[in-house]
């Protein structure tokens, strides 16, 4: 019997908040305020999307916004980061670092510093409640204009010692160039944040080595389109540039068309670090332990490397040394532990 993933320490650097929130909860607070979820968020869950076009990518932000509205209440905030948390340790995930973009609440909750200071207690008690160490990336959205990411890496730098580590951009590749988002990540750079925007996932391999280039990126969000550039790999090898790699995500989004068409293992033996990720588990049906079972039943990776896979995850968050430490020495012990 192989050992069980469950129970192998792993740290998860790619979950949208939004996007962690459990079916079930969607459900229920949309019925609590009478909101009409569509089939493909109830009955036809979870919905076959294909973001490879402008409509379908259209389609999938809709669902997205959809989701986002039922969260109406701080509490609710409170609540999908418990339930997070908790899911979170079921798989493994001893650190968790989630992705933030607080324009998509702001007016609900007073503004952007109201709503960041919000999502930070709540990710605070959900840390404490579950036992899982988690950190903050404040994201801004490719799709609007590079003078609202600069505000948000300016408010991101400013809670760099309540948690916040990082510094993204998410949402369609296509729509907005990397360069045109440097001085949000100098600014975010310069306070002390990790660069770790999306990247190679909608757009081929320049788009991930624009990452590099032009927003010094310490991560990519996915990046799993390097595989088709070795110059490239050798590259994110050497520098030891983590791609966050979300596999269901690949597959649900038309990226891929089956598991077995992402190059994790191409990746994986180049050298270059990978995160396994989620993305979007609400979206893609699936949690952080199916992309390890993936590894295993699908790309053939033994207990070995999964084993690697943890540590990669560990040594490229931004955990704490003593956090990492102990997450490593849990990954050997693992490894060390006979298959059940």
């Amino acid at each position: 019997m192989p050992r069980p993933l469950h129970a192998l320490p792993k740290a998860h650097l790619h979950l949208h908040f939004t996007g962690s929130m459990r079916h079930s909860t969607l459900i229920e607070l949309a019925r609590e305020q009478g909101l009409h979820l569509p089939d493909a968020l109830e009955q036809d869950w979870p919905p076959k999307l294909r973001a490879t076009d402008e409509r379908g990518w259209f389609r999938f932000q809709r669902l997205y916004d959809i989701a986002r509205s039922v969260l109406t209440k701080p509490e609710y905030v409170y609540r999908l980061l418990r339930e997070t948390a908790e899911d979170e340790v079921a798989a493994g995930s001893r650190w968790l670092e989630i992705q933030v973009d607080p324009s998509g609440y702001a007016q609900r909750f007073g503004g952007l510093t109201a709503t960041l200071e919000l999502m930070l207690d709540a990710v605070e008690q959900a840390s404490a409640h579950a036992g899982i160490g988690m950190a903050v990336v404040v994201a801004a959205n490719r799709t609007r204009h590079p003078l609202d990411a600069n505000t948000l890496a300016r408010l991101a730098t400013q809670y760099a010692d309540r948690n916040v580590v990082g510094f993204g951009l998410s949402n369609d590749e296509r729509r907005g160039q990397a360069r045109e988002f440097e001085r949000a990540f100098r600014i975010a750079k310069r306070g002390g944040l990790l660069s770790v925007p999306h990247g190679g996932e909608l757009m081929g391999p320049r788009s991930v080595a624009q990452c590099v280039d032009d927003l010094g990126a310490d991560r990519v969000g996915h990046g799993v389109r390097a595989a088709e550039d070795d110059w490239l790999m050798q590259r994110l090898a050497d520098r030891q540039i983590c791609c966050e790699i979300c596999p269901t995500s690949n597959v649900g989004l038309g990226v891929a068309e089956q598991p077995a068409d992402v190059p994790l293992r191409r990746l994986f033996d180049a050298g270059v670090p990978i995160a396994l990720g989620a993305d979007d588990p609400l979206l893609f049906g699936t949690r952080l332990l199916r992309q390890y079972e993936l590894a295993r039943e699908v790309y053939g990776f033994s207990d070995a490397e999964v084993a690697e896979l943890a540590r990669q995850s560990v040594r490229s968050s931004s955990a704490p040394e003593s956090v990492r430490k102990e997450l490593l020495k849990g990954v050997d012990d693992w490894l060390a532990g006979s298959p059940e």
